[in-house]
């Protein structure tokens, strides 16, 4: 018997697994290095290098071999890090390599493990207590690591000597790991940084004795005591985040001093070679951010960049040095992201920049949008200049290192993702790819819809007659911030693809809030989450309809969604019975009071003078107004969008005499990784969703 494409997709973590991933350079360019597992369903990753000029890969660490076939341990902290990052794989997902290219380090199961990359041998080094994201110092002498009891520990590489650099005075203190706010919402997972001379360290302390104690029950065994766990509600206390300066000779350590009161949230911090560190700190309104150049001597701080904004300031890069001294960054100006240097906009009007990949003499390698489905690599030159380097309807990345440049690309028309290694003189070698074949190619026609001009996937049934049948349409968004789903990849619309496949015109509308298209797009939502969200996918459907009226039927219209799609599929059947008919709603956020204080109060700001935005883009006050079939899905392990939002929209509505149903899901978080899980969530999403709409 074949295996459904639910199963398949979970087995193979969306077909991911097989994909080269965490690429990283030699700074000669010689050596690619990269975790790739052995095929395509499984999930232990090992560690890979590419001799560049021969092309020639090499397996340096294969975790069976490490751990002599024993499962993987994970500490509580080690599966809390990884479900901050969506880390669902197994075995080696991370690593890291001294700036001499002589030794790489890793984790399995909290123990801490050292390659000698010249003799491709591993060792096993003395450790305290389980090992959390271990980094060697660029001179390849020691290793740093955080571990479980909250300490950052140092060992060197001959393994002689493991000893505590600082450790926590009290219980709620943490050295050298990122507090949740940081790695949930502001995309930094590291906790500390190496001087380029490997005698110190930039370490952040965290202490949640002021952030409210949550506890994560598990119903289903109610033998076992509830998790506790420190969550900052929007509105209420955040962890106290300082950074200090830890030389490696036993002299105290030295505070980096900035207004933590004006400016409450660490968000970037980079340490390049030859120059100062460099911090971005942010308010806690989000509306002032400051660009810092640290003293490690006295901890005292100098203003590089002020920047404001109105509604938030968004977060890119890490502002870094450019040779010279020069600051590099990624600002909002005149409506645009630009890379800038010392505040003067490099980029031009034709580009919406992503990221910074390398900065160098010939200037800023970024990744950059002309249209918003697209992702390309353009370098723009210090003279003002831009070369393109990619081209085509696909997304690509990049990571470089000398002048070789390592780019990832996943096009439009191919579920495959490609690696391909770029070095000067020779030519491309592409890094193998052994992820499974997917079962299907999506047919999907990306357009532009309405009068915004909203970015969607439109997907029918592979053996759609064009006029033949009119189908009930299917809206599938995710619609919040900061995550884009209309993307020119093939591989990103195989469910869509499947769900088309089960009877439906299936539709990814991407509306405002969404990245790609400039601040002013992105600011729509600003306090109005629900209005402007919604109205975008009701958009969207009005126009779907009208451009295929012999194939759509807007009289049957479902929507499902996950974590904010789950929200606005809620919204959808609530607010907008007219148009929407029936609903699926994974993981919702149902009251913003709930959620952590970074996203929530960037965008609605701070419930204590906001209350009205906080009532007007609750679910909960909505609940007397449901009269369509409406599905709600939880984990109840779920410690990110905990399950109480399922169930105080649930109480509503049974307060309120309306039918739903719930199906919770014991044991799972945020993410639902299980093969059968998976699979049999998704088969009872569509039977409900055929059922509703039939």
């Amino acid at each position: 018997m074949t295996d459904s494409y639910p199963r398949l997709a979970a087995r193979t973590l969306r077909f991911t697994l097989g994909i080269p991933r965490n690429v990283t350079v030699s700074p000669d360019g010689a050596t690619v290095r990269f975790i790739r597992t052995p095929d395509g369903v499984t999930r232990s990753g090992q560690l890979w290098e590419l001799d560049v000029a021969s092309g020639t890969e090499s397996l340096l660490v294969d975790p069976q071999d490490v751990l002599a076939g024993a499962d993987e341990d994970l500490s509580p902290e080690e599966r809390s890090r990884r479900e901050r990052a969506r880390e669902s794989a197994g075995g080696l997902v991370s690593y890291d390599v001294d700036g001499t290219g002589r030794w790489a380090c890793f984790t399995l199961s909290g123990r801490l493990f050292a390659v000698h990359l010249g003799a491709n041998t591993v060792r096993e080094l003395p450790a305290t207590g389980a090992v959390i994201d271990p980094r060697l110092d660029p001179t390849g002498r020691h290793v740093a690591y955080a571990n479980s009891a909250g300490e950052l520990r140092i060992v060197d590489v001959a393994g002689t000597e493991d000893r505590a650099l600082v450790s926590p005075e009290t219980p709620t203190q943490a050295w050298g790991r990122a507090e949740f706010i940081a790695a949930e919402e502001m995309d930094r997972m590291r906790g500390f940084w190496w001087a380029p001379d490997g005698r110190s360290l930039l370490v952040e302390r965290y202490d949640d004795a002021e952030v409210p104690v949550w506890h994560i029950a598990d119903p289903a065994n109610p033998d076992r005591p509830a998790v506790e766990q420190r969550y900052p509600a929007a509105g209420t206390p955040n962890s106290i985040v300082t950074l200090w300066h830890v030389p490696l000779d036993g002299t105290e350590p030295t505070e980096v001093m900035w207004d933590h009161e004006a400016f409450e949230y660490l968000a970037r911090v980079d340490w390049s070679e030859g120059s100062d560190p460099v911090l971005q700190v942010l308010s806690r309104d989000q509306r002032r951010s400051l660009v810092l150049e640290v003293d490690p001597a006295t901890g005292a701080t100098r203003t590089l960049r002020e920047l404001a904004d109105d509604a938030w300031v968004e977060l890119s890069s890490a502002p870094r040095r450019a040779p010279g001294g020069r600051l590099v960054t990624v600002e909002d100006v005149d409506g645009r992201r630009r890379v800038c240097v010392d505040g003067e906009a490099l980029s031009g009007d034709a580009w919406q920049v992503r990221s910074i990949v390398d900065v160098s003499d010939s200037g800023v390698l970024a990744t950059a949008s002309d249209e918003p489905t697209e992702v390309h690599l353009v370098r723009f030159g210090l003279d003002g200049s831009a070369e393109v380097l990619t081209e085509g309807r696909a997304v690509h990345g990049a990571v470089a290192g000398g002048d070789t440049l390592v780019v990832v690309r996943s096009e439009l028309t191919s579920t495959t993702t490609t690696v391909t290694v770029h070095a000067p003189g020779g030519e491309p070698r592409p890094i193998r790819v052994l992820s499974e074949p997917a079962p299907l190619t999506p047919d999907v026609e990306l357009v532009r819809l309405g009068d915004r001009e909203l970015r969607a996937a439109v997907l029918f049934p592979r053996d759609h007659v064009p006029g033949s049948r009119r189908l009930p349409l299917l809206m599938d968004p995710y619609g919040g911030p900061h995550a884009q789903r209309v993307l020119a990849s093939g591989r990103m619309f195989l469910e869509a693809q499947w769900m088309a496949d089960q009877g439906f015109c299936v539709v990814v509308a991407d509306g405002r809030g969404t990245p790609g298209r400039g601040s002013a797009w992105e600011r729509e939502i600003h306090h109005r989450f629900a209005e402007v969200t919604l109205q975008d996918q009701v958009d969207a459907v009005a126009a779907v309809a009208e451009r295929w009226p012999a194939d759509v039927d807007a009289g049957r219209v479902g929507i499902t969604g996950w974590s904010y799609g789950g929200y606005l599929s809620a919204l959808a059947v609530l607010a907008r019975p007219d148009v929407f008919h029936a609903a699926v709603a994974g993981a919702p956020v149902t009251e913003w009071r709930l959620y952590d204080t970074c996203y929530t109060e960037r965008y609605l700001g701070h419930p204590a003078t906001e209350s009205q935005v906080y009532d007007a883009n609750s679910l909960l006050p909505l609940a007397p107004r449901l009269e369509r079939p409406l599905m709600l899905i939880h984990g109840l392990a779920d410690d990110n969008v905990v399950a109480a939002h399922t169930l105080r929209l649930s109480s509503a509505l049974l307060a309120a005499g309306r039918p739903h149903t719930v199906l919770p899901l014991s044991g799972v978080t945020h993410m639902t990784p299980q093969e059968e899980v998976a699979e049999n969530l998704k088969f009872i999403q569509m039977e409900f969703l055929r059922q509703q709409l039939a």
